[in-house]
């Protein structure tokens, strides 16, 4: 009897290496539930079928996210299935925004349906902002460690990658003008 509830006992704790706080999106195993739930338009027929499929298809995926893709997701901080997505974020005017990522930045949509796009390019190590079809460029990092911002009026400035570059940048876009925030 000892003997059993010491095997029971090492299989519980090896079960819980498994729940531990470090243990990944599950991007692939969600993404089959959220296909599972609307496969059909008949809530029960797909009750039936995600029945059948469950312990097979719902198995295997749920191995791979938490043995492979998972695994990945820890060391490099990225998992191959999940989708970039949108999010919805609160601008400091209080109103909803729709951020979705793109593979070379980012496109954000006002809630007045005005698209901008934030675009890296890796060739110069440069973002951009592109609006209406117009892309200006917003600054790039220099090989040195500086960033050379672009000014509304055209003309650039190179500061310091640190709080007084920042400061600078503000002091050339603002003038004497300050505003509190709070």
């Amino acid at each position: 009897m000892k003997k059993k509830s010491f095997k029971v006992c090492a299989i519980l704790m090896a079960a819980t290496l498994l729940c531990s706080s470090c243990i990944g999106s599950f991007s692939l195993f969600n993404k089959y539930e959220k296909w599972q739930c609307s496969m059909t338009g008949n809530k029960y027929v797909n009750g039936i079928v995600g029945f059948i499929l469950q312990p097979i298809v719902g198995g295997i995926c749920l191995f791979v996210d938490a043995l492979v893709l998972n695994t990945i997701e820890f060391w490099t901080g990225d998992n191959p299935v999940a989708d970039a997505g949108t999010r919805i974020v609160v601008g400091q005017d209080g109103r909803y925004y729709a951020v979705k990522t793109l593979k070379d930045g980012y496109e954000v949509k006002s809630p007045t349906g005005e698209v901008t796009r934030f675009i890296h390019d890796v060739t110069n190590d440069s973002w951009s902002m592109s609006q209406n079809g117009v892309t200006k460029e917003i600054f790039r990092f220099n090989a040195d460690g500086t960033i050379q911002a672009t000014l509304q009026d055209g003309q650039t400035l190179t500061v310091g990658n640190d709080e007084a570059g920042l400061q600078q940048v503000r002091e050339a876009v603002l003038g004497d003008r300050y505003f509190a925030l709070r």
